[in-house]
């Protein structure tokens, strides 16, 4: 049971490092999906995954037709402001994909049409536009891991 996070065309190096650390604290599988904003050497995205980089697994594709056609059972939830479902009442399907758009965009329209029963919203108040990138993958990730009840993470820590 692994969960795959896939971002569309991500823009800011740091978000993208953020991501990896999410993914390597909870063991999901970061598909990137280009053209990118940065250069996967990029010091920024570095800095911001610290040293978690060899701790998560990481495929690099052309498009997102490419994910979908190497994973054609999978199932997919598609994150934006536009959805119809709260993402907090999916009942999440083991090893799924949740998929986020770039920062400045979003997902693809044509891409959220084709799949609107998919698609989950983290609600916000008023009229925001959108929450930082690498703070929605953190909400949705864990409440996909809150479902299966934390099963392989650490419950508990320990003052020293």
């Amino acid at each position: 049971m692994r969960l795959n996070i896939v971002l569309v065309e991500p823009e800011i190096p740091q978000n993208t490092g953020n991501i990896a650390r999410t993914c390597a604290a909870t063991d999901s599988v970061l598909h990137l999906v280009g053209p990118m904003g940065f250069s996967i050497s990029d010091k920024h995205l570095k800095r911001a995954g610290l040293d978690y980089w060899d701790d998560v697994e990481v495929h690099y594709y052309n498009s997102f037709l490419e994910v979908q056609e190497k994973f054609p059972q999978a199932q997919y939830y598609f994150a934006t402001t536009k959805a119809p479902h709260n993402y907090a009442e999916v009942a999440y399907e083991d090893d799924c994909f949740l998929v986020f758009g770039k920062e400045t965009k979003g997902l693809p329209e044509p891409l959220l049409q084709a799949h609107l029963a998919d698609c989950v919203r983290i609600p916000m108040i008023g009229e925001m536009r959108s929450l930082n990138l690498s703070n929605a993958v953190a909400i949705v990730t864990y409440e996909y891991y809150r479902q299966k009840g934390f099963v392989t993470f650490q419950q508990k820590g320990k003052l020293e």
